[in-house]
């Protein structure tokens, strides 16, 4: 037996983008063949798409983890890496995405909708894309970016035309069995509907669906008998029949009280999502009210007493037997007439044309505060900065200068200075934090020097490549006890 599943949190991670890669052109007579890297694949994206065929969310149940392809580092010969594989993730009609902090993201309605729920990291770019007329051959490249990682929430509300609200065992579900092909199960003891049934039913040329919403109860609103869970199915509904027990032998209940309390928990219950509220609050939803089971003689005469309050109120009211089908046929017509009208005064909207606009992807702006943990220090928040940072390979000095560079002709030195930043104070960007020494001459022309090196960064404290290659010569035991290499 299927499970139905409304409600799950899924998380998503997007692929990383590849490195870049440094290299240069190598050829028998042709020295200085010039830098040759290419640049690294973005990561895939993780994607929403609504799909006919899929009715719950069972599969994130059992399945809650999601992650696109990484993109492949770029290699030498000017080869760039390859694409990561995007993850499309199939999901019923009527599908909301909520973030951790409770926001709407997307309302997924209507087949073949699609969204992009996290993007995939761009690749870095190899040295080739990096060379300049001040670094004809860069000896670096830059680091692919992590894709986005999120913890989503998704809810699923059904999407139907007539919601069918009642106490439990009012014959909601008896009533979905005779009025379409759906087959619920269908018992004498309370809850047994659990999770909504739809059904389709055919009135003359109007087709529209019926959503048999499992049993409501006083307190609903506030969540009492998962009524939050049920009443979730309803927000999407253009019609609400009330289906009316008749012949039920609970002590203090009638036809009208039962219409009440449930009216009370519609009114109170309010949407989530600002988009449902073009159908307006559930509690100002077209009515109709359903006397069900008068095939029972006392319930034929209470039906019978009670359709005068209820017509005063302006609400149709039809008796019928879903036992005996009788009264079947009105009811049908006049559901399709109501849904008819609704369609008619909500049409749907054209599908516009695809207008393609540009997206800014950089934001040339940036903001330096002070540190509120560290005295004297600064932190440097923007789009460029913070991506720049995670590009960089730190380990290599010709990165790190043309970090500083980047920086420089972007503004920070000299909004830095401006702010009155000493040398060596802490400068924060993004996830890391180094001490500012304006003396490098950041943005300057630069010497060129052998690969992977920068002059300016000889005279501070960082171990330069050429000291990390000696380091690892002796822990390999390449070298002397002078210091030069073995023969």
């Amino acid at each position: 037996m299927s499970k139905f599943i409304d409600r799950v949190v899924l998380h998503v991670r997007a692929g990383r983008g590849g490195h870049g890669c440094a290299s240069v052109h190598r050829e028998k007579f042709k020295p200085l063949g010039g830098p040759d890297g290419g640049n690294g694949g973005n990561g895939g994206d993780v994607i929403l798409e609504v799909d006919a065929n899929v009715h719950t969310l069972l599969d994130f149940h059992f399945h809650p983890h999601a992650k696109a392809g990484n993109g492949k580092p770029g290699e030498g010969g000017n080869r760039d890496g390859k694409q990561g594989t995007d993850l499309v993730l199939q999901v019923p009609d009527g599908t909301v995405v909520v973030d951790s902090d409770g926001k709407v993201v997307v309302d997924l309605v209507g087949v073949g909708n699609r969204f992009i729920i996290a993007r995939g990291g761009r690749g870095g770019l190899g040295n080739a894309s990096l060379a300049s007329k001040a670094r004809k051959a860069p000896g670096f490249a830059l680091l692919g970016e992590e894709g986005e990682e999120l913890d989503l929430v998704l809810e699923l509300k059904s999407v139907a035309d007539v919601g069918l609200v009642g106490f439990p065992s009012a014959g909601k579900s008896s009533l979905v069995s005779v009025l379409s092909a759906a087959k619920p199960k269908i018992a004498d003891y309370p809850f047994t509907t659990l999770v909504p049934n739809l059904g389709v039913v055919q009135s003359g040329d109007t087709t529209f669906t019926v959503a048999d919403v499992p049993g409501l109860i006083p307190g609903a609103s506030q969540g009492r008998g998962l009524g939050l869970d049920f009443l979730r199915h309803l927000e999407r509904c253009a019609v609400l029949a009330h289906v009316v027990d008749c012949a039920t032998l609970e002590p203090g209940r009638d036809p009208v009280s039962d219409v009440d309390a449930l009216e009370a928990e519609l009114a109170a219950y309010k949407p989530a999502l600002s988009g449902d509220e073009s159908l307006g609050d559930l509690a100002d939803r077209p009515r109709v009210v359903i006397l069900n089971k008068t095939d029972v003689p006392d319930g034929k005469e209470l039906a019978e007493m009670v359709t005068p309050e209820f017509t005063a109120r302006g609400w149709p009211v039809f008796e019928i037997s879903a036992v005996s089908r009788a009264g079947l046929r009105p009811l049908t017509f006049a559901l399709a007439d109501m849904v008819r009208q609704y369609r008619e005064d909500h049409p749907k909207a054209a599908p516009k044309r695809p207008i393609i606009r540009p997206i800014a992807t950089d934001e040339s702006g940036f903001s330096v505060i002070a540190d509120p943990q560290e005295p004297g220090g600064f932190i440097v928040r923007g789009t460029r900065p913070e991506r720049w940072i995670r590009q960089t390979d730190f380990n290599n000095d010709e990165a790190v200068g043309y970090l500083a560079d980047r920086l420089a002709r972007l503004g920070v030195e000299a909004e830095l200075v401006k702010q009155g930043a000493e040398p060596g104070c802490p400068v924060t960007i993004g996830e890391v934090t180094f001490e500012w020494e304006p003396q490098i001459s950041a943005g300057v022309d630069m010497q060129p020097t052998g690969r992977g090196t920068d002059l300016r960064l000889e005279n501070n404290d960082r171990i330069g490549a050429a000291e990390r290659k000696l380091a690892s010569q002796a822990r390999r035991g390449l070298l002397d006890e002078n210091g030069e290499r073995k023969s």
